[in-house]
């Protein structure tokens, strides 16, 4: 429960969490007059101004920093109900820290964008724990065909797999929106070729949990994935037989 002072603090609610109001939208949200406010508001004394400080100068630097990093990572194993109260749950872990920030050992933007990712590692590690325990054995099961999918099996042929899986996910990227016609699919796909692009980055090689993956990221039903993986596989099928119809040496994996 709030404390009588931090209910008057304009930045919350009752309950003691962030207002949810959208703030304006900057080109440039992080700015020197940010790290200037910031530094503004450790120096005052009186609740009232670091109210307004906050509200003003800080608020909208904290909601877009929450909001980026959300999407440029995905980090999008939540506990709320969407992302908009993840941003505010992200806020309200910047408030607490905003009293720790020293200057002479680097820029604002840096220290609180450090912390807030390392909040969402730690949040979404956490709460995909808590996904793979509870999904079904019976529906996993029921996915072995597309699980299998997922990875694509070495061929016979001696190639230069990183080569062609870039042309790949070039190829797809380039042209997601005339190969799959259906927005759900295109969700499935945009999900699969994030992995792709992050392959060395992430740490899951369970086919069953990269299944999983796809399936929350892109908010999709089952069947969707198994269409866009098949998909998927024929055109990178297709990329490999074209790079070894037209190289005259052997390409290794």
């Amino acid at each position: 429960m709030a404390t009588e002072q931090e209910v008057e603090f304009l930045g919350l609610t009752k309950k003691g969490v962030p207002r949810k109001r959208k703030p304006k939208t900057k080109n440039n949200y992080f700015t020197p007059e940010t790290e200037e406010a910031i530094l503004k508001y450790r120096k005052c004394e009186n609740q009232a101004d670091k109210n307004k400080i906050y509200n003003a100068e800080i608020h909208n630097s904290f909601y877009k920093l929450a909001e980026n990093i959300i999407h440029t990572f995905k980090f999008y194993y939540t506990e709320v109900d969407n992302i908009e109260d993840l941003k505010y749950e992200v806020i309200s872990f910047l408030l607490q820290k905003l009293h720790l920030y020293d200057q002479s050992k680097g820029k604002a933007f840096s220290y609180f964008g450090t912390i807030a990712k390392r909040y969402l590692i730690i949040y979404n590690q956490k709460n995909y724990k808590k996904l793979v325990s509870k999904i079904q054995v019976e529906e996993i099961d029921n996915q072995n065909e597309t699980h299998e999918s997922l990875v694509l099996n070495p061929d016979e042929h001696t190639v230069d797999r990183l080569d062609v899986i870039e042309i790949f996910i070039k190829h797809v990227d380039d042209n997601l929106m005339d190969l799959f016609d259906k927005d759900d699919e295109v969700k499935a796909a945009d999900a699969i070729l994030e992995i792709f692009k992050k392959r060395e980055n992430i740490d899951i090689f369970n086919k069953k949990a990269l299944f999983i993956y796809v399936k929350e990221i892109a908010n999709v039903q089952s069947n969707t994935i198994t269409k866009v993986v098949k998909k998927l596989k024929t055109i990178y099928l297709t990329i490999l037989q074209d790079q070894i119809e037209n190289h005259d040496h052997d390409i290794y994996i």
